[in-house]
């Protein structure tokens, strides 16, 4: 049974002494706090949604000692701190055994009935009764990517927040039942893939962010211009069938993958791209789910020979090369460039 909320007016100094592999045995689960700083509405701040991505506790820690005066924390805004799955994060590891994922389980998810999807709920319902000047989720990624920000609407304050981010912005309305998608009905809300867990450079580049984020004092309504940002839409994930076997430069299962698959990252991979080698008697060894949750394999991949290779131009995100989360999660995710909708943005 999960923790139920616990909701504090106050973050203990000393609790920036701890890491995430530290905070349950402080907090012993989900927490949300509540900062005061000299502009309302509070910044929401999510981290630790997966116990294994730590760079969002890491950034958040260097940011408020920053702000540490004599008589407490001296925040330019009032901030709300969601920190997840601190069981997860005892044992590094994405989630527990028998819990959901949890950034799967928030309001507009296909599944249901769990305490933690109850949990996300009362998040939400909290937020809701205090209002937000906007909202960050903070992740990292097992592969190789550029940090990148994603939004889950089109809507020009959300874009600019993207955008203080970097010119890379993703634009995905799949998976459902993450964190930056529910919030996103009550106000401009986004998600930081912040590289590899434990790259300085990843908790930095969040850090500037996020103290860049609480000293503004308004997030412009105007369209981004184009030319400022690179636009992306995921049009697919790619998972592996439970029932097939797999392997990264190696033979001797049923798909077998380049050794460094995720260096295709965000690349334009031009129809014939090699994405692995199948055994024999497989049709079809990837499953891919359009935005619509239609199987979409054959749109985008073929056999030839025992090579699947790429049936259109593609570009990937969030390939991966660790097992466990692409049994978790999934393989990767399929892009189309989106510039020419910014305009539609409203």
């Amino acid at each position: 049974m999960t923790e139920l909320l616990s909701e504090v007016d106050d973050l203990p100094v000393s609790l920036l002494e701890a890491d995430a592999a530290g905070l349950h045995a402080h907090l012993n689960g989900p927490t949300l706090f509540h900062l005061r700083g000299r502009r309302e509405p509070a910044l929401f701040l999510v981290v630790l949604m997966h116990g294994n991505e730590t760079t969002g506790w890491d950034a958040i820690r260097r940011v408020l000692r920053g702000y540490l005066g004599p008589d407490g924390y001296d925040l330019p805004r009032s901030l709300s701190l969601f920190v997840g799955n601190t069981a997860a994060a005892e044992r590094g590891v994405r989630h527990l055994p028998e819990q959901p994922d949890y950034n799967r389980v928030w309001p507009g998810s296909e599944t249901g009935g769990t305490p933690e999807h109850a949990l996300m709920q009362d998040v939400m319902r909290r937020m809701a009764d205090r209002e937000i000047f906007a909202s960050i989720d903070v992740h990292n990624n097992t592969g190789l990517n550029p940090h990148y920000a994603c939004v889950n609407v089109l809507e020009h304050q959300s874009l600019h927040l993207a955008a203080l981010f970097g010119r890379t912005v993703v634009y995905f309305v799949r998976p459902r039942g993450v964190a930056s998608m529910a919030m996103a009905a009550l106000g401009p809300s986004v998600t930081l893939e912040c590289g590899k867990v434990g790259q300085q450079h990843g908790i930095e580049h969040a850090a500037d962010y996020l103290h860049a984020c609480l000293q503004l004092s308004e997030i412009p309504g105007h369209a981004v211009a184009a030319h400022d940002i690179d636009l992306y839409h995921t049009v697919a994930v790619v998972r592996v069938p439970k029932h097939h076997s797999f392997v990264f430069g190696e033979t001797g299962a049923a798909i077998s993958f380049p050794l460094h698959l995720d260096t295709l990252n965000f690349r334009d991979l031009p129809v014939g791209s090699l994405i692995a080698e199948c055994g024999n008697g497989i049709e079809q060894p990837l499953d891919v789910r359009d935005e619509q949750d239609h199987q979409v394999a054959d749109r985008y991949f073929e056999l030839d020979d025992g090579r699947l290779v790429t049936r259109v131009p593609v570009m990937p995100s969030m390939l991966t090369c660790n097992p466990d989360v692409i049994r978790q999660d999934c393989l990767c995710y399929l892009m189309e460039r989106y510039n020419d909708h910014l305009a539609d943005a409203g």
